[in-house]
C-alpha cells in the first residue's frame, strides 16, 4: 500500500480535492472545531458532571455517501470517543438523512443503537452547504438525570432497561432552529432536576450552531471538495499511523484475562473477560470469545463500548502521537459475541456502569501485549471509578444530588519505562476534569475532609506505580446512596517487565455514632484500629479488624443495594494502587530514600519491597533520612537469591 508521505503532489489532489498544505490545514481546523465547542459548554454549562467533570465530547463526521467517516474528536471523555461514529450512522441511518432540514437536531441515548448509557445523550446537527448534506456535528453530553429508579441514575443494581431510565430512539429535538415541544416534554416527563437539564440541552445547542458555523466558514475559504476530501485525509491518517505502529509488534498470539467482582445481584458469579490477540503483519484481530455471558444487573457494556476500550488502549500503547479517529479501526477486527457482559443485549442486559466492564476490556489489552511490548509495557491502573451517588433534601425542601464527586473516582495509574506513575487521575480510558472540593461543597450538603496518598500502596518496581487514594466524605444530612466498587477481589494495577502489582482497595461507612466528626472537631484516623467500628461496603478484608486482606472475606458491593444513612455518616473509599515496571531491585536507592522522604513507601516498605536500609525519621526529620548502603547491599543480594 502506498504511504500518503509518497504520493506527488498530483496524485494528492486527484485523491483529497485539495494540495497537501490545505488538506492539513483543514484537518487540524476541524480538531479545533471540535475543541472550541467543548470550551464552550465546559464554561456554559450549569449542572456539576458538565461543569465540573468535563462529561461529554464533540465530534465531525463526513455524509452519508462517505459512510460518515469521524475526522477528529474532542480532547475530552475518551470513552465516548469510539461509540461516536456509529452513534452518528445508527441514528442518521434511522432517522433517515432523507428527512434531515438545515437547523435540525436529532438526538438517541439507547446505549444499543450508540453506545455508553442512557444519560448519555449524542445531539447530532447536520451540516449544509448549498442544500447538499456535507458532515455531522455531534456532541454527546451526560444528562444529570434521564429518569430510572436511581436519582441520576449511578447504580450496579438496576436489573433491566426499563428500570435503567427513559431510552430515546432516534428523535428530532430542533426542527428549522425551533425546539420540538414533544420531544423536550417526553424528556421533562421522566427526568429529575430539568432546571438543570434545560439550560444544559440550551447550551448544547448554541454550540452545535457554533461547529457549524466554523465548518461552513471553512467550506466558504477553501471550498466543498477540499473539506469533504480533508475529512477523508484525517481518517487515512489515522488507519495508516495505526497499521504502522501495529506492523511494529511481534507476529504472534497473545492471550489475557481480566474481569469485574460480580453484579448487582449477588457475589456467586465473576464475570470474566477471556481474550485473544493474532498479530499479523500490520493488522490484528482481537477475539473476546469465551467472555462470561451478560450481567444480572446494570454493571453491562454494549459493544460499542468494548470497540472504545480496545481503540483506547492501542492508541495508548503503540499509537499515541496520532488524532484519534473512526480510520485508527481500519487495521483492527474485533470479534466479540453478542450476549456477554461486554455486549450486552436487552431487555435484561441492562447497560449503565459500562466503564466498569470495559476498563477490564482494556487491561486485558495491557495484559496481553505486554511480553510484545518489552520495555513499552504500561502497567495497570486503579481499575475501578468507585463512583458514588447520593441524593437528600435540604432543611428547606429543595433536593439534592451528587455523582461521581464523593467516591474513589479518581487514582493512580501505571508506571511505564519513562518513569514513575501519577497518583491522581482518571481510568486510562477517561480524560475528565476533578470536581473541585469548593464546587463540591458549594452544590451539595457534604464536607470533602480528606483526599491523600496511602505509603507502601504503589506497585513497587524500577518505576513506582501511582500511590492509591484515601478519601472521606462527610455527608450533612440524612441520605441515600449507591456506591459500586467493582474491582476489588483482584490488583487491576498489574505490574509489568517485573514490576509489582498495586495494593487493593475498599470503600466503608462510618456511622455518625461512631465518630461524629463536626462535634469531636477531629478527622477519622486510618490506623487499623479505626476500622473494627465501620460498616464494610466492598473490598477483600479481615472479617474481625475490616482491614484491608488480600488473603481475607470478600464483602460484596451491593450486600445493601442503596444505604440509608443518618446526618454526620462518613464514606471512606480507597482506590486500588498502581503497577510497577521493571524489577525493584533495579530502583536506585537514592530514589527509594526519596520516596519515604514524600511518604509513598515507609521505611519498612522500603526494605520489604526494594531491599533498601532507611534510617531517620520520615515525619519529624524527613531530609535527615539517611541510606545504608553496606545493609541495602546485602539486603538486596539476598532477595535476589530468593
Amino acid at each position: 500500500m502506498t504511504s500518503l508521505k509518497d504520493l506527488d503532489d498530483a496524485q494528492f489532489t486527484e485523491l483529497y480535492g485539495s494540495d497537501r498544505f490545505t488538506a492539513s490545514v483543514l484537518a487540524s481546523r476541524m480538531r479545533y472545531i471540535v475543541q472550541h465547542m467543548c470550551t464552550g459548554l465546559l464554561n456554559n454549562a450549569f449542572s456539576l458532571i458538565l461543569r465540573d467533570w468535563y462529561d461529554f465530547a464533540a465530534t465531525i463526521s463526513g455524509p452519508p455517501e462517505q459512510n460518515y467517516p469521524m475526522s477528529s474528536v474532542s480532547n475530552s471523555l475518551a470513552m465516548f470517543l469510539g461509540t461516536m461514529s456509529e452513534a452518528v450512522r445508527n441514528t442518521i441511518e434511522e432517522y433517515g438523512p432523507e428527512n434531515l432540514n438545515p437547523g435540525d437536531v436529532v438526538i438517541c441515548n439507547d446505549p444499543y443503537r450508540a453506545g455508553n448509557h442512557v444519560n448519555d445523550v449524542c445531539f447530532i446537527r447536520p451540516v449544509f452547504h448549498e442544500d447538499k448534506l456535507i458532515s455531522f456535528v455531534t456532541l454527546r453530553a451526560h444528562q444529570l438525570d434521564m429518569g430510572g429508579v436511581v436519582p441520576a441514575g449511578f447504580s450496579g443494581t438496576k436489573r433491566n432497561v426499563y428500570e435503567n431510565g427513559l431510552v430515546i430512539a432516534p428523535t428530532l429535538l430542533y426542527r428549522d432552529n425551533k425546539p420540538v415541544k414533544s420531544a423536550f416534554n417526553l424528556i421533562f416527563d421522566n427526568a429529575r432536576f430539568c432546571a438543570l437539564l434545560l439550560p444544559d440541552i440550551k447550551t448544547i445547542y448554541q454550540n452545535l450552531l457554533l461547529g457549524e458555523q466554523l465548518i461552513l466558514e471553512s467550506v466558504e475559504r477553501y471550498g466543498v471538495d477540499a473539506y469533504l476530501g480533508a475529512v477523508r485525509y484525517a481518517t487515512d491518517v489515522s488507519a495508516e499511523s495505526m497499521r504502522t505502529a501495529l506492523a511494529g509488534l511481534p507476529d504472534g498470539v497473545y492471550e489475557a484475562e481480566e474481569g469485574i467482582d460480580c453484579d448487582g445481584v449477588d457475589d456467586s458469579i465473576e464475570y470474566r473477560i477471556r481474550l485473544k490477540i493474532t498479530k499479523a503483519a500490520d493488522r490484528m484481530e482481537l477475539d473476546f470469545s469465551g467472555t462470561s455471558p451478560q450481567a444480572r444487573t446494570s454493571i453491562n457494556a454494549g459493544i460499542l463500548d468494548t470497540k472504545t476500550a480496545v481503540g483506547v488502549a492501542l492508541k495508548f500503547l503503540v499509537d499515541p502521537a496520532t488524532p484519534f479517529t473512526s480510520g485508527a479501526y481500519r487495521p483492527i477486527d474485533i470479534v466479540l459475541p453478542a450476549g456477554t457482559f461486554i455486549s450486552a443485549t436487552p431487555p435484561d442486559g441492562a447497560v449503565f456502569l459500562y466503564w466498569e466492564s470495559t476498563g477490564p476490556v482494556l487491561l486485558a489489552v495491557f495484559r496481553a501485549l505486554e511480553k510484545a511490548l518489552g520495555r513499552k509495557a504500561v502497567g495497570g491502573d486503579y481499575g475501578s471509578l468507585n463512583i458514588h451517588n447520593a441524593n437528600g433534601v435540604l432543611a428547606d425542601g429543595t433536593p439534592w444530588v451528587t455523582t461521581a464527586q464523593c467516591g474513589g473516582e479518581h487514582g493512580p495509574w501505571g508506571a511505564t519505562e519513562a518513569g514513575d506513575a501519577d497518583s491522581y487521575s482518571v481510568v486510562y480510558q477517561a480524560n475528565n476534569l476533578d470536581p473541585a472540593t469548593e464546587a463540591i461543597e458549594s452544590e451539595v450538603p457534604a464536607v470533602v475532609l480528606r483526599k491523600e496518598y496511602v505509603p507502601d500502596s504503589s506497585g513497587a518496581g524500577e518505576n513506582r506505580g501511582g500511590a492509591a487514594v484515601l478519601k472521606d466524605t462527610l455527608y450533612l444530612t440524612a441520605a441515600e446512596h449507591w456506591s459500586s466498587p467493582l474491582h476489588t477481589k483482584s490488583a487491576s494495577g498489574v505490574g509489568v517487565y517485573g514490576g509489582r502489582a498495586g495494593a487493593l482497595g475498599a470503600t466503608w461507612v462510618f456511622d455518625p455514632d461512631y465518630k461524629n466528626v463536626p462535634k469531636d472537631k477531629d478527622l477519622i484516623g486510618t490506623g487499623p484500629e479505626v476500622y473494627a467500628g465501620s460498616t464494610p461496603v466492598a473490598g477483600m478484608l479481615d472479617p474481625r479488624t475490616r482491614t484491608v486482606d488480600p488473603g481475607g472475606e470478600y464483602f460484596y458491593f451491593a450486600s445493601t443495594p442503596v444505604w440509608h444513612t443518618k446526618p454526620n455518616a462518613v464514606f471512606r473509599y480507597l482506590t486500588n494502587g498502581g503497577g510497577g515496571w521493571g524489577s525493584p531491585l533495579q530502583r536506585s536507592p537514592e530514589r527509594v530514600c526519596r520516596d519515604v522522604r514524600d511518604e509513598y513507601v515507609t521505611i519498612e516498605g522500603a526494605y520489604r519491597d526494594y531491599g533498601v536500609v532507611i534510617t531517620g525519621d520520615p515525619h519529624g526529620d524527613p531530609e535527615g533520612l539517611k541510606i545504608d548502603h553496606d545493609a541495602t547491599a546485602e539486603r538486596r543480594a539476598e532477595m535476589a537469591a530468593k
